[in-house]
């Protein structure tokens, strides 16, 4: 078995058989298979696809295998899609294999932890918002004075129809009249990030000594190489706060940052703690969040909209494109260990995950 610090394997691009790629499905097993790139298509390692598997259709990853052809090559499915979501990173794709290998779990066990947001493949759909477009109506009653009014407090401010309504105090059907005739007009806008941007100079904290000492060398830790720190203290010491200085250290320099934490129970009272310091709510990542906004963490955290997740042991295989600093809040904690399906220590993967 592979020493548990060792380095992971080298994911960088291998140059394949033209037209052919090689595609880890999300099922136990650990072989990858042989696809055909149909002309046209552009696929690189971490691209994420559908692809034909026996009778069904499933969500894979292109590997940075050498594809390889043997008897039959000829009859190769081919590559049914690429989805529009960011790949995967070499150092995830690393990262996978080296779980794999050291937990001994067939590598499509482990991929499958990577993309277990299927909503996030495709793109959220835009968000419809009303905004000012013409002149007040000729008919406008009180409640339309009020729709308006709301309108010009927030000047320039794209409104959704019901939020529009609720602000003004009316009911839609005052809205959809404005819009009628022509005094709103409604447009369709992207959808924004999941949580807003934490800003690192927001509050800061006025530390003691010991705690400054402490968080100025977690600091210093992001000019070398990656390593890892162990925070002690007592209970009410103030370890969070030494550690949400490396948070705020991490932003400043334009990485991710990934908080661990032991029980969903544990995520509120953290949430709150950083909210204060950050003027802002970080991106959650458990089982008690929905499958909608486990789909915007996960888009989000691919394209780099989300900086900070706070979550359970399986955020370690969220695909972040700018990851900088990895907390294991309570590293002690029993709940760190996955004992079913992919059995790991997330204490344990966290120091690979870093590397």
């Amino acid at each position: 078995m592979q020493d548990l610090f060792g380095e992971a394997a080298d994911a960088s691009p291998a140059a394949g058989a033209a037209g052919l790629a090689q595609v880890i499905t999300p099922v136990a097993l650990d072989q990858s298979y042989t696809y055909r790139v149909p002309a046209g298509m552009a696929v690189t390692p971490g691209s994420i696809v559908r692809v034909p598997l026996g009778p069904r259709h499933v969500v894979g990853v292109v590997t940075v295998e050498e594809p390889t052809l043997g008897a039959g090559s000829n009859r190769l499915r081919p590559i049914e899609a690429v989805f529009p979501a960011p790949p995967l990173k070499p150092a995830l794709l690393a990262f996978v294999e080296w779980v794999a290998r050291y937990t001994l779990t067939p590598r499509g066990m482990v991929m499958r932890m990577t993309i277990r947001a299927p909503e996030a493949l495709e793109p959220e759909p835009p968000v419809r918002a009303v905004i000012r477009s013409g002149p007040p109506p000729e008919r406008l009653t009180e409640a339309r004075r009020r729709v308006l009014a709301a309108m010009d407090e927030q000047e320039g401010m794209a409104w959704s129809r019901s939020g529009l309504a609720g602000a003004a105090g009316v009911s839609a059907s005052v809205v959809d009249g404005l819009l009628e005739a022509g005094t709103l007009r409604e447009v369709l806008l992207p959808a924004g990030p999941p949580v807003r941007r934490p800003e690192p100079d927001f509050n800061p904290r006025d530390l003691t000594a010991d705690q400054r000492a402490a968080a100025d060398q977690l600091v210093q830790g992001f000019a070398g190489d990656p390593a890892v720190t162990l925070l002690d203290g007592v209970t009410g010491s103030g370890k969070t706060d030494v550690y949400l200085e490396a948070v705020a250290e991490c932003l400043r320099r334009g990485r991710q940052a990934l908080v661990l934490v032991p029980e969903i129970a544990l995520t509120k009272s953290f949430l709150d703690r950083f909210a204060e310091r950050f003027g802002a709510l970080p991106a959650e990542w458990h089982s008690d969040v929905s499958p909608k906004a486990r789909a915007r963490t996960w888009r989000g955290v691919a394209e780099g909209t989300v900086r900070v997740v706070v979550g359970a042991r399986s955020a370690l295989f969220l695909p972040f494109s700018e990851l900088g600093l990895i907390v294991v809040d309570e590293e002690h904690d029993p709940a760190y260990k996955q004992e079913d399906g992919v059995r790991y220590h997330a204490r344990d993967m966290a120091v690979v995950r870093a590397r």
